[in-house]
């Protein structure tokens, strides 16, 4: 969706609802409904939606933030573990995890990298 196609009028909107949900659900940047050439509302993704809900969450969370911020300094000054380092220490050597999209998958069973993997269906 190019630049000038993020301001729609709210006939046009109207005219092209399903057509407009399509184009918003595939793009990721919201639409301005305009009525009577001024934004009024704007449409977005579920996705876009919630991403924006769980921003406003954590920057409203003062303990969070305080965290983040630690743990921004911490960084910068070389106070941390690598991964391997990590799962050296919490003895995760033999562990295989996963991230199955939204599903993450754990197992004792190491897996060689020279098993194939299976085709996506």
């Amino acid at each position: 969706m190019d630049a000038n196609k993020l301001f729609v009028t709210a006939t046009k909107a109207r005219n092209n609802f399903f057509e407009l949900l399509e184009k918003v659900k595939k793009s990721p940047y919201p639409v301005n409904i305009t009525i009577k050439g001024i934004p009024e509302v704007v449409i977005m993704s579920k996705e876009e939606y919630d991403s924006w809900l769980a921003t406003i969450e954590t920057l409203s969370d003062s303990e969070l933030m305080a965290s983040i911020k630690e743990s921004e300094k911490d960084f910068k000054a070389g106070h941390y573990k690598t991964w391997e380092e990590i799962k050296k220490e919490l003895k995760l050597d033999d562990y295989l995890v996963a991230d199955k999209g939204k599903e993450k998958y754990v197992s004792r069973r190491t897996v060689r990298s020279s098993r194939k993997r299976a085709k996506k269906t």
